[in-house]
């Protein structure tokens, strides 16, 4: 069948993968390129950069315009695909093709509708998550689902757990898009009274605090990553925490305790030891040897 694909990030890349290596993508929309990095160079999304390497046509909107509409009627698809493109599409995309618009979303619908479902997931403790095939239509995430897999998240960081769902929503894409455009596929209304939404993650919600419980900012940590870091200031420092796990005892809240090359930060019940961190203007490590560079009793934390 004829596939016309739109997606941005890493996690689109393996749907945009499985699509190609099963059927005809016409065409591929992704958002234009954007300033990276410490060199404020202009970098393709990885989406761009997949599609060019299979050889697939590309097109760079950041908004559905008449142009955009005309190539995408050009293409002339069976069915839309979508996954994390980050952009409303217009009822005339939604009704552009005989299989109409169906997208690869981050979570168990109803639960965590909106940008954030992954973070989200993992800080509000969820024991399980995974991806949902739904139809697109005028809200956000509200239509309805045909299939859905899932995974437990245990101990699974932010990034490891975008990989894993990423695959599964592709592998699950393209299982299901025959019944899709055959009209077979069965369609389950999501249940309103359990939608939770997934909004944002900001900066300073990731940010440790002594007054928090250990597991509450062990969360923090396992949810973050390169857009919105956990972190926290020790000795007066600023530092970022990739990695840590909460323990039952250990100092005081507020207090720091380094001890045969275990950090403790102690928290308002237990303590949270850092793992990996990354010292600001440095680059990251062991916590075991950033510690050897923590010196004096007294030593305490708190938000950046």
């Amino acid at each position: 069948m004829r596939v016309v694909f739109m997606g941005t990030p890493d996690f689109a890349v393996p749907s945009l993968e499985a699509l190609a290596g099963r059927h005809e993508v016409a065409l591929v929309l992704t958002r234009p390129d954007a300033v990276r990095g410490r060199g404020r160079a202009l970098v393709p999304s990885p989406v761009k950069a997949r599609a060019l390497e299979l050889g697939l046509p590309v097109l760079e909107a950041s908004r559905v315009t008449p142009e955009v509409m005309g190539a995408l009627s050009s293409a002339a698809p069976d069915v839309v695909c979508v996954a994390a493109f980050g952009c409303i599409l217009p009822d005339e995309v939604l009704a552009l093709a005989p299989g109409g618009c169906v997208n690869v979303h981050a979570s168990l619908l109803p639960r965590w509708r909106g940008a954030a479902p992954i973070q989200r997931a993992i800080l509000a403790g969820d024991e399980r998550t995974g991806v949902s095939i739904m139809r697109i239509g005028h809200g956000v995430d509200t239509g309805a689902y045909c299939a859905q897999a899932s995974c437990e998240i245990g101990e699974k960081g932010a990034g490891e757990l975008t990989s894993e769902l990423a695959r599964m929503g592709a592998e699950l894409l393209v299982e299901t898009l025959p019944a899709v455009v055959a009209g077979t596929a069965e369609w389950v209304e999501q249940d309103e009274a359990l939608v939770t939404h997934a909004a944002k993650i900001e900066k300073s919600e990731l940010a440790l605090d002594a007054r928090d419980a250990a597991r509450a900012n062990a969360l923090r940590v396992q949810a973050s990553g390169d857009t919105a870091p956990a972190r926290c200031a020790v000795a007066g420092r600023g530092v970022r925490v990739c990695a840590a796990r909460a323990v039952g005892s250990g100092p005081g809240a507020g207090e720091v305790c380094v001890s045969r090359g275990h950090v403790l930060l102690g928290c308002a019940d237990g303590a949270l030891e850092l793992v990996r961190v990354k010292p600001d203007g440095k680059r990251e490590m062991d916590a075991s040897a950033w510690a050897a560079g923590l010196r004096g009793d007294g030593l305490i934390w708190g938000r950046v």
